[in-house]
């Protein structure tokens, strides 16, 4: 038994959190897992908590956990699609007004271009054309 009735003990890093499982055992003997989390800021120890879930009681919380991890991923696969649909339907919705805009036919061609007309009547150009032969 190691220090302080430790069995076992394994750890995740986060970016700013770090996980300790500790398995246990106290002075009377029973065996429990100790989850603590410690919370660090600016390089200091900042903060720390910790539950214990003793062995008798631990099928019931790995029960729990695991409803609740099966909530979060049923969850998750429900928001991506919803996510895919929204997204499928805003661009369906865009092509749609293209399709509007194609559709109008009142015999004017709207190529986007700006089409300049001389303002100089015809007949000073004819003019202009006789003066000079």
């Amino acid at each position: 038994m190691g220090a302080r009735g430790e069995l076992f003990t394994t750890e995740v890093y986060l970016d700013n959190r770090s996980y300790f499982f500790n398995v246990k055992e106290n002075r009377t003997g029973d065996v429990f897992l100790q989850i603590v989390e410690s919370k660090s800021r600016d390089g200091a120890d900042g903060e720390r908590h910790q539950i214990a879930i003793f062995a008798d009681d631990m099928q019931k919380f790995l029960q729990g956990m695991d409803r609740s991890l099966n909530f979060v991923e049923k969850d998750r696969k429900e928001r991506a699609k919803i996510k895919a649909a929204k997204k499928a339907e805003k661009a369906k919705k865009i092509y749609k007004m293209k399709e509007t805009n194609k559709k109008q036919d009142d015999g004017i061609k709207r190529t986007g271009r700006v089409h300049v007309v001389s303002k100089r009547p015809q007949t000073e150009i004819t003019e202009t054309a006789a003066s000079e032969e």
